[in-house]
């Protein structure tokens, strides 16, 4: 009897839980997406397509694209490095290195488009210099570059680290006994064993990439056809009422974002069904999964 009670209380605990999942899901995320999609298509298929092959919007597609290519080698670059240092190697400092590479996490956008105004404006740090070199970055296309790459710099090595410290160093050390050199080992042991994770992180760096406001509206400037990504153009087509064409760009802008999303699920599902041994001959293990 007692065994039937829990039993039955754990499916009621069971249906209540899914039952709050699935309203906040249609609450929070179907119903706004709805929303999205209806106002965008509202006044008729033509309006929606005026507005998404705007000028205006296609240009802010562009940057935005633009600087997704540019930050994304970098990203891959730093989170590599980053969790190749704090896997690795033992210093002095590395606590106080793994707490800075979480600072973007730690502060809100709008804050690091100021620190960058004091650090790269006219008047900031490194603006004399700026100055002598006839360069401009605050208020500029390069402004909204670092500014994306500041909030988006740490996710590809918070996604690295955890699996580099679980995998440790056995590998690369009987890969290097064996006769590989660095590059080899990194090539053929390290990064077969890092790569979902990688992915994911890229995934990561991309949707906040593409959705970023607070930082790149801060350094922008608003200067149109230059420095307006998609998000501070559907702000401004907001703030001029045009509603129509606010939600059509933003529909545009779900889309980008959703098949982020079924990318992400993709290299999910990947990570877990997949199984690499590393290749090269340096070293014969038992195939293990990745992540």
């Amino acid at each position: 009897m007692d065994t039937d009670m829990r039993s039955s209380m754990q499916r009621l605990i069971q249906f209540f839980m899914r039952c709050i999942t699935i309203t906040f899901v249609v609450l929070f995320l179907v119903l706004p997406l709805y929303v999205i999609l209806s106002e965008a298509t509202g006044e008729g298929m033509s309006v929606f397509f005026r507005a998404v092959t705007h000028q205006e919007t296609l240009q802010a597609l562009t940057l935005t694209i633009c600087t997704l290519f540019i930050i994304l080698p970098l990203n891959i670059l730093f989170g590599i490095a980053a969790a190749w240092t704090l896997t690795k190697y033992e210093f002095r400092g590395k606590s106080v290195l793994s707490a800075l590479i979480d600072l973007p996490f730690s502060v809100p956008p709008v804050i690091a488009g100021f620190i960058l105004i004091l650090f790269l404006g006219r008047h900031g740090t490194l603006g004399f210099l700026l100055e002598k070199l006839d360069t401009q970055i605050i208020f500029a296309a390069p402004a909204v570059i670092v500014a994306t790459l500041f909030v988006t710099f740490p996710f590809v090595a918070r996604e690295l680290v955890p699996l580099m410290q679980e995998q440790g160093v056995d590998e690369e050390q009987a890969a290097v006994s064996l006769g590989a050199s660095a590059f080899q080992t990194f090539f053929h042991v390290t990064l077969p064993n890092i790569k979902w994770a990688l992915f994911y992180g890229i995934i990561l760096s991309t949707a906040r990439a593409m959705g970023e406001f607070g930082a790149v509206s801060v350094v922008s400037g608003h200067i149109r056809g230059k420095t307006i990504t998609l998000p501070l153009h559907i702000e401004i087509l907001y703030n001029e009422y045009n509603f129509t064409a606010a939600f059509a760009v933003s529909s545009l802008l779900v889309t980008l974002a959703m098949s982020t999303l079924v990318v992400k699920e993709i290299v999910y599902w990947r990570s877990g069904k997949k199984q690499t041994r590393p290749t090269g001959g340096f070293l014969e293990s038992p195939e293990t999964p990745d992540l």
